[in-house]
């Protein structure tokens, strides 16, 4: 089943757009009150459906972590109200359109592979969100907004009731500017007893959210966010070999979380951060990064530019720079950042020889 999933797959990643407007039109087409559950742009959500696919080809034979990626993904669409026929739709849209850009390579055995993985992929997440108790989602008032850079802005919300997490995680956020527009973005503090969570967004070209939250959000607006979803965490008592992180642009934030949950720690593992951007001025917390560092021996960060230097940094891709600074088969990897940058950063990463079960990274963090 995975050779058949993955071989399938490649075969029409080349028309992975159109695909995934066929398969949404499907969908509606069988499901209309689907339709409701979107909003009227669906250029991100098609790109969020394909991201969700390539994870799950690549994951298929990590059934551990595909299980834990599914439940929480099921935990997550309890805010839209999803229902059992959504998934039964989800799944006639799907082989439909793979059978239709496939053709004459959709076999038989391929359709029967389909059919057993998305019968998985909905039994893990039906299950997950019908065990699950608490809330749908978690109102959360704004309470501070300025900006740390011309496009990147720091917002401090806080929750009505706490919103459990890990450091290093991610939830989906909707703003009351852009109803039905849910965007993924990771608190970049650990979790505080006062239900406060602080967020650093920046501005993406053609970013509806992201804009509406940089230029318009201000204090007393109230957000709703999702349950936290997930890879990037250390758990102290699991951890035992040192960390390597890699973090590009507002990638860091996870990673600011991660540093801010280990300082409380009594004892840490040695951690080497590479953060990275195109121009110094896009590495908007590294200051902050140098100050925390000189009060914590067991961390050590190093900047990466593509234009211009920073003094003690690498000029180059992130990729570029870890792969030239050392040999990290030792470590656990947590890379977080664009999507490009984060399929170079691994696949540079795994031709020097680290093992992918190392590495940990998620999907859906920048849109």
């Amino acid at each position: 089943m995975v050779r058949l999933i993955r071989e399938s797959f490649a075969a029409v990643e080349p028309k992975a757009d159109e695909l995934a407007q066929y398969f949404y039109g499907a969908l509606f087409a069988v499901a209309p009150d689907c339709r409701d559950l979107f909003p009227a742009s669906m250029a991100n959500q098609r790109s969020r459906l394909l991201r969700a696919l390539v994870y799950v080809v690549q994951m298929v034979d990590r059934p551990d972590e595909l299980v834990t990626f599914l439940s929480q993904l099921g935990r997550d669409h309890r805010k839209f109200a999803v229902v059992s026929r959504h998934y039964d739709a989800v799944g006639v849209a799907l082989l439909a359109a793979l059978k239709r850009f496939l053709k004459e390579k959709w076999t038989y055995e391929v359709e029967s592979a389909w059919q057993t993985a998305y019968g998985l992929i909905a039994k893990t997440m039906r299950a997950a969100a019908q065990a699950e108790t608490g809330p749908a989602w978690w109102a959360a008032t704004v309470l501070e907004h300025r900006k740390l850079t011309r496009d990147v802005a720091l917002v401090k919300v806080r929750t009505e009731g706490l919103l459990p997490y890990r450091a290093g995680g991610y939830v989906s956020v909707e703003v009351p500017q852009r109803p039905r527009l849910w965007r993924y973005f990771s608190p970049a503090n650990a979790p505080r007893g006062d239900g406060e969570l602080v967020f650093h967004v920046r501005a993406v070209p053609g970013g509806w959210v992201s804009g509406s939250i940089v230029n318009h959000t201000r204090p007393g607006d109230v957000w709703r966010l999702g349950p936290s979803m997930g890879v990037l965490n250390v758990r102290p008592t699991t951890t035992k070999r040192r960390l390597l992180m890699i973090a590009g642009g507002t990638g860091i934030t996870p990673m600011l979380a991660i540093l801010d949950d280990l300082a409380r720690w009594k004892r840490n593992p040695p951690v080497h951060l590479f953060f990275g951007g195109r121009r110094p001025e896009d590495l908007y917390a590294y200051d902050d990064l140098r100050r925390f560092a000189a009060t914590a021996p067991w961390l050590t960060v190093t900047p990466v530019t593509e234009e211009g230097a920073l003094a003690g940094g690498d000029r180059g891709t992130l990729a570029h720079a870890v792969t030239q600074r050392g040999v990290w088969r030792d470590h656990d990897v947590l890379v977080s950042g664009s999507p490009p940058m984060i399929q170079a950063t691994i696949a540079k990463l795994l031709a020097h020889g680290v093992e992918l079960e190392r590495v940990a990274y998620d999907p859906f963090t920048l849109d």
